[in-house]
């Protein structure tokens, strides 16, 4: 037993810890994001809608609905990780080799569903808090923190509304989840394998870049009409006739809020996974490899 090598791999909430410590230096830009993807039309970009809530709210505002989302990664995110990696652990013992890209992506994609309907009402809740800064004073909502709103939204709208949304939110889960988990994982293995690169955080760092770019550009169309569905409150019957509107405005309107979202994804998953593997590499089930 002594001459067999061990390994360190994560444990199962992990990734819920390294979500979250992300969210806390990318949330501004979340907020951002999402107040882009309200708008009817395009009249501000990015820079122009950060000036602007600064100059409304104070710079305080650009952490509006931290609690909420700091909720939602504690259940989304940590849901999604925690299926991937423990069933991507325990294949790799058992068959002592990597998982095929193709097995990576439906293990992605199914813990992203589940873990993106678990996280739907602190979903909804997050997309309210960071849009509350922009609406008129009477129309806010005014949740004091994540739990009073989902309080709120069960007590006045009922259960079926917190998981309003939850088909586009566990769909964007399975794509992201997708870009994110299996992309991230494949890379890292191809770069290991050319043998000019180690475990090291470097080798992290370029590959959550690659998930990163990659989960943005299959969930934009998805999570633009997510947000869209979450915050209103009786513009859109369904998630079709939600889809038709946004339709409406044309193409480019699946991708509005493009580059503010891969500014705020991919720096996301960058810090997740450098979390992350720093967490395994210090603190991980130790195994025999």
């Amino acid at each position: 037993m002594r001459d067999m090598q061990q390994k360190r791999i994560s444990r199962w909430y992990f990734g819920g810890v390294s979500s979250s410590a992300a969210a806390c230096l990318t949330h501004p830009l979340d907020l951002i994001k999402v107040h882009l993807q309200t708008q009817q039309e395009v009249r501000v970009r990015m820079i122009g809608m950060t000036v602007n809530v600064v100059r409304r709210e104070g710079y305080r505002a650009l952490y509006s609905g931290l609690s909420a989302s700091l909720c939602r990664q504690m259940t989304y995110s940590m849901s999604r990780f925690a299926i991937y990696e423990t069933v991507r652990d325990k294949l790799y013992r058992k068959n002592k080799a990597p998982m095929p890209f193709y097995q990576k992506v439906l293990l992605g994609a199914f813990g992203g569903f589940t873990g993106g309907f678990i996280g739907t009402p602190a979903d909804l809740v997050n997309v309210r808090m960071q849009n509350d800064v922009k609406l008129p004073a009477k129309l806010r909502r005014n949740y004091a923190h994540v739990f009073d709103g989902l309080l709120r939204v069960w007590r006045d709208e009922g259960i079926r509304k917190m998981f309003s949304g939850g088909t586009m939110a566990s769909s964007r889960g399975a794509l992201v989840s997708v870009g994110q988990l299996s992309c991230y994982d494949q890379s890292k293995q191809l770069f290991l394998a050319n043998g000019f690169l180690t475990d090291n955080i470097l080798t992290h760092v370029l590959a959550s870049v690659f998930a990163g770019g990659c989960a943005t550009v299959l969930c934009q169309p998805l999570d633009v009409v997510k947000t869209r569905l979450m915050n209103s409150k009786v513009e859109y019957g369904s998630v079709f006739a939600c889809l038709t509107e946004t339709a409406k405005l044309g193409p480019k309107a699946f991708y509005k809020g493009l580059v503010p979202a891969a500014i705020r994804l991919v720096p996301h998953t960058v810090f997740t996974y450098v979390f992350l593997e720093q967490l395994r590499q210090h603190f991980g089930q130790v195994v025999v490899a």
